[in-house]
């Protein structure tokens, strides 16, 4: 009797749940610190360090139960299918939280951002605002999802990259 091979999809789709999970938890915890509008790099870093780890869990898993091995395709399918499951999740719940828990989030982070344009160049003060009107363009919501979905995509793309290739090893065909 033949032993069926894993599907990445399976893996992708239960890592992306967990990576979504626990990236709503991130958010929840930013809003309860009154910091959900103001990203930065130290955010983003962590963002990208939790994303990295589930990646790699993820692709370890389907290795271990694939028998040892794993193809650079089947780990780059895996990443990228956790970033786009959790990036589904985080846009919807970032339009909840946009929408219903916190309607003023945008006003707060456009004065945020201006606040930081006016600390850290030397712009002048209608310089900022015109660059403030020209990035309100950007927060729609259907903006938020198209480059939403492109960012989770990309940088779970990117992420998989090293991970899947220091991870594969293929079967020998005998």
């Amino acid at each position: 009797m033949e032993e069926t091979k894993p599907k990445t999809g399976k893996y992708a789709l239960t890592y992306g749940l967990i990576l979504g999970a626990i990236s709503v938890v991130f958010i929840l915890m930013l809003y309860s610190l009154d910091m959900h509008y103001q990203g930065g790099p130290l955010v983003m870093g962590v963002s990208l360090l939790i994303t990295l780890a589930v990646i790699i869990i993820g692709m370890m898993q389907f290795k271990k139960d694939n028998k040892g091995f794993m193809t650079f395709g089947e780990g780059l399918k895996i990443g990228v299918g956790i970033g786009l499951v959790a990036g589904i999740i985080g846009i919807i719940f970032n339009q909840i939280l946009a929408g219903v828990i916190d309607p003023e989030m945008m006003d707060k982070a456009m004065e945020y951002q201006k606040g930081m344009l006016m600390e850290t160049t030397k712009m002048t003060p209608e310089q900022i605002d015109a660059q403030m009107e020209m990035g309100k363009k950007f927060t729609t919501p259907s903006m938020q999802i198209v480059f939403g979905l492109i960012y989770s995509v990309v940088a779970s793309l990117l992420l998989s990259l090293i991970p899947a290739l220091i991870l594969k090893r293929q079967e020998t065909i005998q």
